[in-house]
């Protein structure tokens, strides 16, 4: 038996074979990385080039591309982009 917040009048709760709700950063084992790889690692991003970086070979070149709703600008090899819309 796993005793629940305060907040619920104090009962206790048997949480074994139960569904329950987390936040993905509350994890603990594995790390959070692994679970969003796991989860979500093949699904496709669309986002805006913003810039290029300076390589001399495109094997080494990486974009920089601001997605919606990732507040981080991300970095991609060049190589790994799928398409051009």
């Amino acid at each position: 038996m796993i005793r629940t917040t305060a907040n619920d009048g104090g009962t206790t709760v048997n949480l074994k074979d139960r569904w329950v709700h987390f936040m993905i950063r509350d994890v603990y084992v594995p790390d959070p990385l692994a679970v969003l790889t796991e989860l979500y690692g093949s699904d496709l991003l669309q986002g805006r080039v913003l810039d290029v970086s300076d390589s001399g070979t495109k094997r080494e070149a990486f974009a920089v591309v601001v997605v919606d709703g990732v507040k981080q600008p991300l970095i991609v090899p060049i190589e790994k982009i799928l398409g051009v819309l």
